[in-house]
């Protein structure tokens, strides 16, 4: 083992950057490319990366600490057998020739050689001239192929030298390019998603040459190159022609947002990979930087929330501070609200409803009712009013088999059910469940009562099962107990259909001679419009008020 200075390699044009992220700790274990400190400058953050592989003994930098190329970074303890890799410097000199644009760049130096040939002419004959000049990708350091993720400047714009013209960004870090001269954008030859290099050529400008120093050509010269510029231009022109029609995954995104949010550009790149747009992620690191967590909770939030806004494409709701209008206690949802407004929401979007209300005439049913319950008191059994609702339920549901259905999730088949498995919605301290009655059509009105009675108390000991509220065909929710004549519920998909039940109430009615006191329950039935039709749900209504009002209809 031996302890080694890790530094600052090769950074490029860059000189006392500021620190804005240590992504080690003294006792990691680290590999060799691994991340080690985040910098950030005016023009480009970005990630150094661990020369080689050990165990970090002692961090040599810390926060807003500007390092520049050999500072140190830490020492790490690494194995002996381990070497530096002189390859890559190698390597990255042995490339550089086979640029394709170096044919193009070659013909730059011969510009100075005219200009130690015939100083004069270059200062009378140029003046007032322009030409046209390819602006390549300069020396960006260690970094090769790396993506365009947003272009700054459009064909006719006037830019300066040190304009930025594109973003590029790496796994390691994200930078601006910026214009070796200035004039006039004649033609762009990148796009967004296209893969550049150290001399890629970014766009063709004219170029005010007159009075100017630094490009003092003859007359006749310029001319000759501005001839051979345009005839290797179709060739450079090809690849980047192609790329259009290979645009980035994350085209979509604002790219303007994207780029001035302040992240690192391995936060950049994971947010990238999901599609996030860091314009809308707000930062919870120091001065705001946006971090993984940040991100990662961003999706979190849509994917549990589906706003509206989101899936509808309206605008979302504004935030607003309640605390300004008056005193407020803000309390979180329990578990059962978030996931039953989740479905609900689910259901409310993306079914059309309709509501149909009716009314039953229940009075010999209650009176029925009651005379079992005295004559089973004995034996502790209740029949409850739910109990006979259900099973008329269930014979309505048998004569308009379509309200016992669910559509597939392509939306084009119907699944007719042959089972009748009843969902009863019970409101405990804690929000809304569901759990189902299993095969109703073969109970009797004394074991609906009583597994009515089980779930209950189950669901408000908060012991029911996922399996116990799973299966159903068709949803009941009465507000029987409470109150309220009509309502509209909302149907339980992929159910296709729901019953609300409301208070009932005595109420007169004329039986053709006169008026008499009926005891009457109010009904909503709401639908999935897609698969029942209005005259169907009126249907639906009709004949289940028919079977409570005479009780004895089920028995046919």
């Amino acid at each position: 083992m031996s302890i080694k200075e890790i530094v600052v390699p090769d950074i490029g044009d860059f000189d006392a950057v500021e620190v804005i992220e240590v992504l080690v700790a003294e006792g990691d274990f680290i590999e060799a490319e691994d991340s080690i400190v985040t910098v950030e400058s005016d023009k480009a953050s970005m990630e150094i990366p661990s020369s080689a592989s050990g165990k970090v003994l002692k961090l040599k930098v810390g926060l807003g600490d500007n390092i520049s190329e050999g500072t140190v970074l830490l020492m790490l303890e690494v194995d002996d057998s381990e070497k530096a890799e002189p390859s890559s410097k190698d390597s990255s000199a042995t490339d550089t020739p086979e640029k394709p644009s170096e044919p193009v760049t070659t013909e730059a130096p011969a510009t100075p050689e005219s200009k130690s040939e015939k100083p004069a002419a270059a200062s009378t004959s140029s003046a007032g001239t322009t030409s046209i000049e390819e602006i390549v990708v300069p020396d960006i350091g260690d970094f090769d192929e790396v993506e365009v993720i947003e272009v700054l400047v459009t064909e006719g714009d006037m830019v300066e030298a040190e304009d930025s013209l594109i973003t590029v960004e790496s796994d390691k870090a994200s930078m601006e390019i910026p214009s070796s001269a200035s004039g006039k954008v004649l033609k762009v030859k990148v796009n967004i998603g296209d893969k550049v290099s150290e001399g890629s050529v970014l766009l063709m400008m004219e170029v005010n040459s007159g009075g100017s120093d630094a490009k003092p050509e003859a007359a006749p010269e310029p001319k000759e190159d501005a001839v051979k510029l345009n005839v290797t231009a179709p060739a450079e022109a090809k690849p980047s022609k192609s790329s259009v029609d290979k645009l980035s995954p994350t085209v979509h995104l604002d790219e303007k947002r994207f780029s001035k949010a302040y992240a690192s550009p391995s936060v950049r790149k994971f947010a990238r990979e999901l599609g996030v747009d860091l314009g809308e992620v707000s930062g919870t690191s120091r001065k705001g930087r946006i971090n993984k967590d940040d991100v990662k909770g961003f999706v979190k939030k849509a994917l549990t929330t589906k706003s509206a806004g989101s899936s509808l494409g309206v605008a979302p709701m504004p935030e607003i501070d309640y605390s300004k209008f008056g005193e407020i206690e803000t309390q979180s949802l329990s578990k059962i609200n978030k996931l039953t407004g989740e479905f609900l929401h689910r259901s409310w979007v993306t079914v059309p409803h309709v509501t149909q209300f009716d009314e039953a005439d229940i009075t010999e049913m209650e009176a029925f009712r009651k005379q079992m319950g005295k004559e089973m008191e004995k034996d502790g059994i209740k029949i409850t009013p739910l109990a006979f609702i259900i099973r008329a339920v269930v014979t309505t549901l048998k004569l308009y088999p379509r309200f016992n259905s669910s559509l597939d999730n392509t939306g084009e088949n119907l699944i007719l059910k042959k089972y009748f498995n009843i969902g009863v919605a019970v409101d405990t301290p804690d929000g809304l469940v569901v759990p189902v009655i299993r095969e109703v059509d073969q109970k009797s009105l004394v074991e609906i009562s009583q597994e009515i009675r089980q779930y209950a108390q189950l669901a408000r000991d908060k012991k029911l099962k996922p399996s116990d509220m799973q299966g159903g065909c068709f949803t009941i929710s009465s507000l029987g107990g409470i109150g309220g004549t009509k309502f509209t519920p909302i149907v339980n998909a992929p159910e296709v259909a729901v019953l609300g039940v409301s208070k009932s109430s005595m109420q007169p009615q004329w039986d053709g001679t006169e008026f008499k006191p009926r005891l009457m329950l109010p009904l909503s039935l709401s639908y999935d419009h897609r698969v029942i039709d209005g005259a169907d749900g009126a249907r639906f209504t009709s004949h289940l008020s028919k079977m409570l009002s005479d009780i004895r209809r089920m028995m046919v």
